[in-house]
């Protein structure tokens, strides 16, 4: 009886596995995935939060991991130029270390990042800025990270046009992408104010690219040029991962993040997964993250709960 009912469960999983694979697309659109009855959200903290005290070494990444268990968090983005040695990878040795804490501690690592400009008008100058990011790729999948973030640049050259700088950063991205996918990375621009400044430059830019290995971190605090509840609305079926803010910074006014409505809007979308806070309030980030965190919570469980 019991090898009847083995064979029947085995009858039905290899039909299962015949019929097509809904799988996620980044330029999908909220339309083409039906939101989870029940998303489940995973608070991380974004390493930018400690940025003093990790650049001038009175903390470390391995006490940034510590502190997250601590405080709660699910996650850590443990950003890439606060490794030791950085724009190198770090030794594997470390990796492990902090991967093997991480793990101890029950703290994922939610994403890693770098400082690269694709911007820059010297195809040589953007080549240095590949390999960057490709050897920061291989790093995220030693670390287990599922995303690395990679910004778009600086500013539009002198003399070239928005378009003309976003066919040549294309191409380079999408080398990027392409090793991103043989190591099981995904790759996400963040919106940085920069080179991408809306919703629309930002969804053009990932409509180029156009791979389900490449979307956006989405970074509340930094559309500054329409609304920014608009332009989260209309970004949000690209992001693979994210930056929760404390303010918002639209047309030289601050204030801010109403995080209810923020939490209201990524409930209706399709995203579920790791949401990393990230604060930037001046003085000690162990004083500052634990009231924001607890904002976050209670937003998210007041939301999740109507």
């Amino acid at each position: 009886m019991a090898a009847l009912e083995r064979r029947k469960f085995l009858q039905s999983s290899i039909a299962l596995s015949t019929l097509p694979f809904a799988g996620f697309s980044a330029v999908a659109s909220p339309a083409d995935m039906a939101a989870p009855v029940n998303n489940r959200f995973k608070i991380s903290l974004n390493a930018y939060s400690f940025n003093t005290p990790l650049r001038s070494g009175e903390t470390s990444l391995l006490q940034m991991i510590e502190f997250c268990a601590v405080q709660g968090f699910d996650a850590a983005d443990v950003t890439g130029y606060y490794f030791p040695g950085y724009p190198e990878p770090p030794s594997d040795e470390y990796i492990y270390q902090l991967k093997r804490k991480a793990h101890q501690l029950g703290v994922a690592i939610s994403g890693t990042g770098v400082r690269n400009d694709f911007t820059d008008p010297d195809k040589s100058i953007r080549a240095k800025d590949v390999v960057l990011v490709k050897k920061w790729i291989e790093t995220a999948a030693k670390l287990g990270a599922p995303v690395i973030r990679i910004f778009a640049g600086k500013a539009v050259p002198e003399k070239f046009t928005w378009e003309a700088v976003a066919d040549w950063m294309t191409e380079d991205i999408r080398t990027c992408v392409e090793h991103g996918k043989k190591h099981g990375v995904i790759i996400a621009l963040q919106n940085h104010n920069d080179f991408v400044k809306t919703a629309d430059q930002t969804i053009d830019l990932i409509k180029r690219i156009n791979s389900e290995w490449f979307g956006l971190v989405l970074d509340t605090g930094s559309f500054v040029t329409n609304e920014p509840y608009d332009e989260i609305k209309k970004t949000i079926s690209y992001a693979v991962n994210w930056q929760i803010k404390e303010k918002l910074n639209y047309k030289g006014k601050s204030e801010n993040m109403d995080l209810v409505k923020l939490f209201r809007i990524i409930k209706a979308s399709s995203y579920r997964g790791f949401l990393p806070i990230e604060t930037l309030s001046p003085g000690d980030p162990a004083v500052i993250i634990p009231p924001f965190l607890k904002q976050v919570r209670e937003a998210m469980e007041k939301v999740m709960n109507t």
